[in-house]
Parts: C-alpha cells; sequence; structure tokens
C-alpha cells in the first residue's frame, strides 16, 4: 500500500427505525456532504483502487454517495470496521494494500481520527496539525497519508467538509 485515505461516514440520523446504532442511515446532509468530499479527493487525484467498508448502513451509504467519483475502485464490505479500534483498521488496511497501491477505509470513529492521529504522529507531522486532528474529525472528514517502502506514513492531506454556518458534527 502506498496511500491510504480515512474517510469518516457522513452524518447520520439520530436513531434508526430499529433502534440500532449498526442501522442507522446517512441524514440527507450526510449524503451531500459524503459526495461532495467524494468529488473533492477525485478532484485533487486520491482514487482508491480498494475500498474497504464497514457494513454499518451509514458507511456503506456514505460509499453509494461517494462512489460514482470512483469509477476504477473495487468495494469490500467488512463487519470488522464496525467500530473498529485504530488498531484493527490499520491491519485490515494494510492486509488490503499488499493487492491495492491505493486502500480507503470507510469506517467510524474513534478509530480513524485515532488512527490519523497516530500516523500524523509517526509521520512527523506539525504540532498544530495533529492538535487539529487530536480535537476534531467529523463526520465526512478525510486523512490521506502517503507510506514509504519501510511502511513510514507521510501527511498528503487532511479534509474537513465544508458547511455553513451553524452546521456542527
Amino acid at each position: 500500500m502506498d496511500r491510504l485515505i480515512l474517510f469518516r461516514h457522513g452524518k447520520a440520523e439520530a436513531e434508526s427505525a430499529s433502534g440500532e446504532d449498526f442501522d442507522r442511515r446517512l441524514a440527507p446532509r450526510g449524503i451531500e456532504e459524503s459526495a461532495q468530499m467524494g468529488a473533492q479527493l477525485a478532484d485533487m487525484g486520491f482514487a482508491p483502487d480498494l475500498v474497504l467498508v464497514s457494513t454499518a448502513a451509514r458507511a456503506r451509504e456514505t460509499w453509494a454517495a461517494a462512489e460514482p467519483h470512483f469509477a476504477k475502485a473495487r468495494a469490500r464490505f467488512d463487519d470488522d470496521l464496525y467500530h473498529a479500534d485504530s488498531g484493527r483498521v490499520r491491519r485490515e488496511a494494510a492486509r488490503a494494500g499488499a493487492g491495492a497501491p491505493t486502500v480507503m477505509v470507510v469506517g467510524h470513529n474513534p478509530g480513524l481520527q485515532e488512527l490519523a492521529v497516530q500516523l500524523l504522529t509517526e509521520g512527523s507531522a506539525p504540532p498544530s496539525l495533529i492538535a487539529r486532528a487530536s480535537r476534531r474529525f467529523p463526520t465526512a472528514a478525510a486523512a490521506v497519508f502517503l507510506f514509504d517502502d519501510d511502511g513510514r506514513p507521510a501527511f498528503d492531506g487532511l479534509f474537513f467538509p465544508e458547511r455553513g454556518l451553524g452546521g456542527g458534527d
């Protein structure tokens, strides 16, 4: 794996019809922001070869909204990514990355945020950037990292969705 893209699911509804967190769907804002983030990443040349997607409804819908911008990407839905910790996300991405130069993970906090902060720290990113990612990794945010031949990460981008006034997480 040469590049890893961590993509947090879009803004979800507060509750699902079933009452289960796993079944929470995207709110209209989540669909829009997920599509916009997909377009932004694609416009910048961050196109995944393989996308690992949590099987939770909100993650699957995030990928569905972003997918049109990544025509060549293969998606794999992974039960183990539902609320996975940073270690599990990293292991799954590394395993998948053996056959894919660019891997995207569509998943959840706190695992994605924790992994983004770990990779920023390992890659000696500026303290201000590490602090920014530590404070906030909102819905539909993405963090991009390059990896050298020894597996060391380097920061390649941190992107938050555009929101109007009053648009919290």
